[in-house]
């Protein structure tokens, strides 16, 4: 069934076609039915051409509207002249009304609209009713009227009904292409911001390990003991600034420089307390709780928890409302770190989390996602189900390889 509707959804015309035979049946039935004498239906070498003439308009109606009009002001105005009586095949006027006035061109609406009102006096005026009264003439004008009336008030509902629809998807498809540009926009330059902070944190290892071998080459005679401790150093800080090297490669675009001419190491773990200060000091209060052995962590992996819980707490001031708190835990596990940012606020709009802000709102978590991936980990973000907002985090401890 389904099939047979979308059959007919795209071939429109064979529908229209199916029903101009139809009244084409009707209509030769009755003018087989009518009496010889009966007022303008004299001549069936008339009768006949109209017939076809008025099937042809509902045939074509959707495949030239503008022009079916015009051939059926045409064969109704054949019809007074040449005094061929209203048949069932007039029919064809009620349709082509409905149809300019939802798909035609304005002029064939208007020009159907007074045509229309216009049709059926003057059918009265050239066919009256015998038995019928002036009063009675003027009531059915009328009544005859009312139908051309309600076709092309339903035929503009339908025009209107479709132009309204048509703005609404257009409004629809444009706002999600600037959503998806203000998305890549927004990943874009958060990807570029944490490639010169993963630049700098790679820059700092390479440093240490300069400075180590430096020391080593210094004392390699003289105190063999502290060159292999300096060259341990430099194997490990190597091992990690390769790994940082590797994700900086695998997820961001290369051509970032470095605008500062110092390396400075970026923010870490240790320093989320005094964030957390900084954050009381604002009249934010905030429970700062730290569970598990803390142990040193691979610096991408300090970066990201501290921007994080950074990101978190600003969210929280921005939309929290003013009576907010918030509670920050740090979750040491064997193989990952645990963060769970938690708030008591009236929580942040929907869009913000939706797929990650991405009507452009929130960048903030668009960038905690781009660095929870970059070191392997997990990001969950939502509202609370008691209220608030809850952001938790799971960031593995290994080194990428």
């Amino acid at each position: 069934m389904q099939r047979l509707y979308d059959f007919l959804r795209r071939h429109p015309t064979w529908v229209d076609v199916f029903w101009a035979v139809f009244l084409l049946g009707i209509s030769v039935v009755f003018v087989g039915s009518v009496p010889s004498d009966t007022p303008g239906t004299k001549s069936e070498a008339l009768i006949v051409p109209v017939i076809l003439l008025l099937c042809l308009v509902v045939a074509l109606r959707r495949r030239m509207p503008e022009k079916m009009l015009l051939l059926g002001i045409a064969v109704g105005v054949g019809q007074l002249v040449l005094d061929v009586a209203t048949l069932p095949a007039d029919f064809a006027l009620l349709v082509i009304t409905y149809t300019v006035a939802a798909t035609g061109a304005r002029w064939a609406s208007r020009l159907a609209l007074v045509v229309g009102l216009g049709a059926a006096p003057l059918a009265q005026l050239r066919w009256p009713e015998r038995e019928s009264g002036v009063a009675g003439t003027i009531a059915l004008m009328i009544f005859m009227t009312v139908p051309f009336a309600l076709a092309w008030v339903l035929g503009d509902s339908i025009r209107t009904r479709r132009a309204y629809f048509a703005q609404l998807e257009e409004r629809a498809a444009r706002l999600e292409k600037e959503r998806e540009a203000q998305s890549k926009v927004a990943v874009a330059a958060e990807r570029a911001r944490i490639a010169r902070e993963l630049h700098d944190v790679v820059a700092h290892n390479v440093s240490v390990m300069v400075v180590q071998a430096d020391g080593a080459a210094y004392v390699l005679d003289a105190a063999p003991d502290q060159a292999k401790k300096a060259l341990e150093t430099i194997s490990s800080t190597g091992r990690q600034a390769l790994a940082e090297m590797r994700r900086l490669l695998g997820v961001l675009r290369t051509g970032e420089h470095q605008e500062g001419g110092e390396y400075v190491p970026q923010p870490d773990v240790e320093q989320i307390e005094d964030l957390v200060e900084q954050c009381r000091g604002s009249g934010l209060p905030v429970d700062f709780k730290i569970e598990g052995t803390p142990r040193p962590l691979p610096s991408g992996v300090e970066l990201t928890a501290y921007r994080i819980v950074q990101e978190a707490l600003t969210n929280t001031r921005k939309h929290g409302g003013p009576n907010a708190g918030a509670s920050v835990r740090l979750v040491y596990f064997d193989d990952g770190l645990g963060l769970l940012v938690e708030d008591d606020g009236k929580g942040a709009p929907h869009e913000l989390y939706e797929e990650g802000g991405a009507d452009g709102a929130g960048h903030g978590l668009i960038g905690m996602r781009e660095r929870v991936g970059m070191v392997g980990g997990t990001l969950d973000a939502g509202p609370r189900p008691g209220g608030g907002f809850r952001i938790s985090a799971l960031l593995p401890l290994k080194p990428a390889h």
